[in-house]
């Protein structure tokens, strides 16, 4: 690579060494992620990972795939792109885990419109971060310079990630029954969904992102709209070590409780949810009142305060309130699994 490097190509905006450079910034991350089963290092044209099937009858594969979206433009604002990484890991990896799946590995795509190498170890430094507590290693990902199509100051974030479980220890609702209790784990705050909504409500491009806020505890705005998508992946799988039966898993992402919830219900099931058994957090008061949303709305766009909804025997709530809390999670136990055909209810 010492001798790579194109006159032509860095004419057209193309500079072939800053991708070097960066990949030396970012090696020492990215090795700081790794965990058994990686093999090779960062360099190779394709990750390579020798998973532990050990005990498992039957190994399945579970995949994931997702970007930051336009909470991106908050990070370009506040010029803060260590921590849209965290993100991008937690919106594959928490999806993965609603099936019971441990993340192995994870891989990255970074396009942007020039490559700042600095810049782009500081994204890297998130995805490692995310990387590290998901419990998955990092084993490659490609930076993409397109001048022209993207500006030079902004990129774009996606990711995808694989777990694997073994068949019978799948968890997809069909054990699922009335009378089991929905726990929620707290979110964040916003985590990555509903930000083309928050923009124009806010307004975030006009204004005071860096000035703590009494309505928002202290907090900026800017600091409550970028805290990173919470990661689930090692409450859930101290659940299941614990010996807690874990029914179904809701990711609360975009579409909110109303579209998510019911994709971990069967037939002849709706999830009854009490919205007093848990706090909102300020940043929704505020979207809310300044967007004058309706109650609705809200809920069908935002997680609220609750990232995770975790269905289970009524007989193990407590065990799992308590295992959550010891694995560092603020959780609750707001509602139950009732016969019905809505999928949802938010009383």
């Amino acid at each position: 690579m010492k001798n790579s490097h194109s006159e032509s190509y860095a004419a057209a905006g193309v500079d072939v060494t800053a991708g070097y450079e960066a990949v030396e910034r970012i090696k020492p991350m990215v090795e700081s992620t790794y965990i058994p089963g990686v093999m090779g290092t960062l360099g190779g044209f394709g990750g390579m990972f020798a998973p532990d099937l050990a005990g498992m009858k039957k190994p399945v594969l579970v995949s994931g795939t997702d970007g930051v979206g336009t909470k991106l433009k908050l990070a370009f604002l506040m010029d803060k792109h260590d921590t849209v990484g965290i993100d991008c890991v937690a919106m594959c990896v928490n999806d993965i885990v609603c099936g019971g799946a441990a993340p192995m590995f994870f891989l990255d795509y970074i396009a942007c419109g020039k490559n700042h190498p600095a810049r782009i170890a500081d994204i890297v430094s998130g995805i490692t971060e995310g990387c590290r507590q998901a419990e998955c290693a990092l084993v490659g990902g490609e930076t993409a310079e397109m001048p022209g199509f993207y500006p030079v100051d902004e990129y774009d974030l996606a990711g995808f990630s694989v777990g694997i479980v073994d068949e019978e220890k799948i968890i997809d609702g069909k054990k699922l029954a009335a009378g089991d209790v929905l726990v929620g784990l707290a979110s964040s705050g916003v985590h990555s969904n509903g930000f083309s909504l928050v923009r124009k409500v806010l307004d975030v491009e006009h204004a005071d992102l860096k000035t703590p806020r009494e309505d928002l505890n202290g907090k900026s705005l800017g600091e409550a709209l970028l805290a990173p998508t919470r990661i689930y992946v090692k409450a859930v799988k101290a659940l299941l070590k614990a010996g807690v039966d874990v029914h179904a898993v809701s990711h609360i992402t975009g579409g909110g409780f109303y579209e998510n919830v019911p994709r971990m219900m069967t037939e002849g099931l709706t999830a009854r949810i009490d919205l007093s058994t848990f706090p909102r957090l300020p940043i929704f008061d505020l979207i809310q009142k300044t967007g004058g949303i309706p109650e609705r709305d809200m809920y069908n766009t935002f997680n609220m305060g609750i990232g995770m909804i975790l269905a289970l025997p009524a007989a193990q709530a407590e065990q799992a309130l308590s295992v959550l809390k010891d694995a560092g999670e603020t959780a609750y136990q707001i509602g139950s699994v009732i016969p019905g055909e809505a999928g949802v209810e938010l009383v």
